[in-house]
């Protein structure tokens, strides 16, 4: 069904209540579509559908029916086409004949900011314009001047404010930390939004953009806990059912939840037996310990490289959308989300996001173990990507794709030991290779190798050097050796040291060492230090403190404000970089 067919059935109004009939023209056309029998929410999935580990939603029957009738008409009302368009549907035939599945991806990248976020944002602000207007209409003589709305984000919800507010005629405030790349700050002010920098990371300029808000008597605009804008997320969806009524999974990214929240209750409202399934990075899955807890919880800490979904605690309204209609929450590591990047651009020649391609990495993780033949669609959210990322993508996507391993081996010290080695790897080529002289009797060495078989093959390589008599690590997997071990391998102290490990995410702005070194002063003296930025707005640094105990300087840590863990055990630390 095109967009124009929707519209005869459900026209656009100006907000004016749905008539009954019409909302249950679609969900009952929905219904026999799916052969179910109610729109009861949970009651419509399969028993089997939904993971057992979550527990139930406290709210009963009566009152999700209610809550997915009122989603359901704010869904099919929404005015977002004044802003955004209808993206496509589109088939990645590589990726299927690959996987064994049919694949399609929702190319919410078409969209005038590159993102859905434009969605949620205009329905938002469409009500604040339209309760201006009537608010004007009752008191004609005040003459009250346009409202004014304020939002924090460094990103995409930023670029929908700014846009929704230009073409409503609004008055739009956009509170972004001083560390966004200079690329963004200049989308917002081009859209008409007026940019203000404040704090270092997201929570600051939120929490100066609430209070902006309360003191200015503006509108506040949340990036995802909101009615409003979970509505307008949620008309993703009903493009999708309209494009694809045949679908067996959909798989959406989550970050705060509100395209999981929106697209999940419009779904199991049309077509219920579509599993809906979220999909986060394995180091800020918010969502799967909410699920899991029963509850929202708050993360210690996340990892910044999908920046778009570096949430740590899911929003309160998505979370009650997500445990009523959300089937089940799969993670995916760093990694994935890179050789999903890969795929988009093999199968599309589009360039996505890390967040943007998150959900067609959680499709591919699930349909690994899908038994029969389904058919898949995931949405590519966004493609505001900072150029330099394409860097760190290229570096890993293979390693994403298990066409490529990195161990850490240790070998004998003598002549003839590298050729040795390469015969056991049986003619595989090498990627990468780094070596560093520990001892008169041996040597650490950082190799990468080539697969050609995925999974199995990487097997084949453990077996290989397991037989061989080598002492080695697969670090296929460990995060901290990719992204600072492998170009530090030369690094190793002459005497063994009381050193203490941490990894940080310093702030990409002019002074962000300085304050490090100016409040850490000169008690400790600091053993290791490797930066590396990959196009985000924080970079990854690696340091070592001469200090026997941790909680010597913890408090200062603390203190500095910058995001750390301990990292003093990994393995390939203390492999490479320690005096053994």
């Amino acid at each position: 069904m095109s967009q124009a067919v929707l519209k005869t059935v459900v026209p656009e109004t100006t907000g004016e209540p749905l008539a009954e009939t019409a909302a249950e023209a679609v969900v009952n056309a929905g219904r026999a579509a799916a052969t179910a029998e109610s729109v009861a929410g949970q009651a419509d999935t399969p028993a089997s559908s939904r993971n057992p580990a979550y527990p139930t939603s406290a709210i009963n029957d009566s009152e999700a029916q209610a809550l997915q009738q009122q989603y359901l008409r704010e869904i099919l009302l929404s005015p977002v086409y004044q802003a955004a368009v209808e993206t496509p549907l589109q088939a990645m035939p590589k990726l299927a004949q690959r996987l064994g599945h049919h694949v399609w991806l929702k190319r919410e990248d078409h969209q005038p900011v590159y993102s859905f976020k434009l969605r949620g944002a205009f329905h938002k602000l469409h009500k604040v314009a339209q309760a201006h207007k009537a608010s004007a209409a009752a008191a004609p003589d005040k003459g009250a001047a346009a409202p004014s709305v304020i939002c924090a984000s460094a990103g995409n919800h930023a670029q929908g404010v700014a846009m929704s507010a230009s073409k409503l005629g609004l008055n739009a405030t956009i509170v972004m930390p001083i560390t966004t790349p200079e690329i963004k700050v200049a989308a917002v002010k081009a859209r008409g939004g007026h940019v203000m920098l404040h704090g270092t990371a997201f929570d600051e300029a939120n929490r100066f953009a609430i209070e902006l808000a309360a003191t200015q008597g503006a509108v506040y605009i949340p990036p995802f806990d909101d009615a409003d804008v979970i509505a307008g997320q949620g008309t993703v969806a009903k493009e999708l059912l309209t494009q694809h009524n045949k679908l067996d999974a959909v798989f959406i990214p989550v970050g705060g939840g509100g395209l999981l929240a929106g697209m999940a209750v419009y779904i199991k409202a049309v077509l219920p037996n579509v599993r809906v399934i979220g999909v986060e990075p394995d180091d800020a899955n918010c969502l799967e310990v909410a699920m899991l807890n029963g509850a929202p919880v708050t993360l210690p800490r996340v990892g910044l490289f999908a920046d778009g979904v570096a949430v740590k605690r899911i929003g309160n309204e998505t979370f009650k959308l997500a445990q009523l209609y959300c089937d089940d929450v799969v993670t995916v590591s760093s990694d994935e989300i890179c050789a999903a990047i890969k795929d988009i651009f093999e199968d599309l020649r589009a360039v996505a996001e890390p967040a943007g391609a998150l959900a067609l990495a959680g499709l591919k993780k699930y349909a690994a173990k899908a038994d029969h033949s389904q058919n898949f669609a995931a949405v590519l959210s966004g493609a505001n990507l900072n150029f330099d990322t394409l860097r760190y993508v290229s570096e890993r996507c293979e390693l994403g794709e298990r066409k490529e391993a990195v161990f850490a081996v240790t070998i004998p010290e003598e002549k003839g030991s590298f050729r040795r080695f390469c015969e056991t790897l049986g003619g595989r080529a090498i990627t990468e290779f780094n070596y560093r002289y520990a001892s008169d009797n041996k040597a650490h060495i950082f190799v990468g190798i080539k697969l050609r078989n995925g999974a199995e093959e990487l097997q084949q390589v453990n077996q290989a050097l397991s037989n061989a008599g080598y002492d080695y690590q697969d670090l296929s997997d460990d995060e901290l050796a990719k992204l600072h071990v492998r170009y530090m391998v030369g690094g190793m102290p002459p005497r063994l040291v009381n050193e203490q490990l941490y990894q940080f995410n310093f702030p990409e702005y002019p002074g962000a060492l300085m304050n490090f070194l100016n409040t850490l002063g000169e008690k400790w003296n600091i053993t290791l230090f490797h930066y590396r930025n990959h196009g985000a707005a924080t970079g990854d640094v690696l340091a070592g403190f001469e200090i026997a105990d941790p909680s010597e300087i913890e408090g200062h840590l603390d203190a500095l404000g910058y995001p750390y863990q301990l990292v003093t055990g990994n393995k390939s630390y203390k492999t490479f970089l320690t005096a053994q």
